[in-house]
């Protein structure tokens, strides 16, 4: 008999943050980031931050971090997530996130995340969370590094076509089903199944997710604001110091 499902976006739905600006810190101090590649990143990642993750915001965090990888070792990459994934990730976890997850449990449905983050980010997370399957991006690799190519990008329509695949493969009733994200980008998600949800929409957002029959959340509790402010604040001085970095670089050349 076919059971109902919830289907959570990662990235400012159930954490308060990107996945990968939780990790960089544990990157960086492990040898993976350089301080280079960090002001590199630092634009894409702060537009998704303190704004909505419209399609062209999340498609330049997606190709900052596809060329910040490539070349990295994947054994590395997994050991650094999973020695940091509780003291990265349960900081800026939305309780409502959780208890929302604890209560699909509790009433026998499966928990699936759905990401446009690498796997081998959102697994760790998963487990963390005791969530049941994921959905993410899969990047390519070849001789155990990162070849910097996507083989599965977990965004858009993408999203929807694997939530029914999965459906098919473990008799999801989608219909029955629920979804929860923060972006426009995820319509496809939300329309897949019989109750959509949209998690801490602007204004805007939030007309349109009434046009669109899809239900407004807030998660948020006051230390998960402490937390975001404090995440917005970091983004702001990331941009801060990666103009800062540009300026003396630039000026540099004009003297020469």
């Amino acid at each position: 008999m076919a059971t109902a499902a919830a289907f959570f976006d990662l990235d400012k739905t159930v954490i308060a943050t990107s996945s990968a600006t939780a990790f960089a810190r544990p990157f960086l101090s492990g040898g993976l980031l350089t301080r280079r590649a960090v002001l590199r990143s630092a634009y894409a990642q702060a537009t998704f931050l303190l704004g909505t993750a419209d399609e062209g915001r999340t498609e330049r965090l997606r190709l900052a971090l596809s060329r910040t990888v490539t070349g990295w070792e994947v054994a590395r990459v997994e050991e650094l997530v999973q020695a940091h994934v509780d003291r990265a990730i349960r900081p800026v976890l939305h309780a409502e996130a959780v208890e929302r997850i604890a209560a699909h449990h509790a009433a026998g449905e499966d928990v699936v995340i759905v990401s446009a983050s690498a796997a081998e980010l959102v697994r760790p997370i998963a487990r963390l969370l005791g969530v049941d399957r994921v959905i993410a991006t899969e990047m390519s690799v070849r001789d155990g590094r990162y070849t910097g190519e996507i083989d599965f990008y977990a965004y858009g329509p993408a999203k929807a076509v694997a939530m029914r695949a999965l459906a098919q493969q473990e008799g999801y009733d989608l219909a029955a089903s629920s979804a929860y994200t923060d972006s426009t980008t995820d319509a496809p998600m939300l329309a897949a199944v019989g109750h959509g949800y949209m998690v801490n929409p602007d204004r805007r957002l939030r007309r349109w997710a009434r046009e669109q029959g899809w239900e407004s959340l807030r998660f948020h509790t006051a230390r998960h604001r402490a937390d975001v402010r404090r995440q917005r604040t970091g983004a702001v001085v990331l941009v801060g110091v990666a103009l800062a970095a540009i300026g003396v670089g630039a000026a540099r050349r004009a003297r020469r």
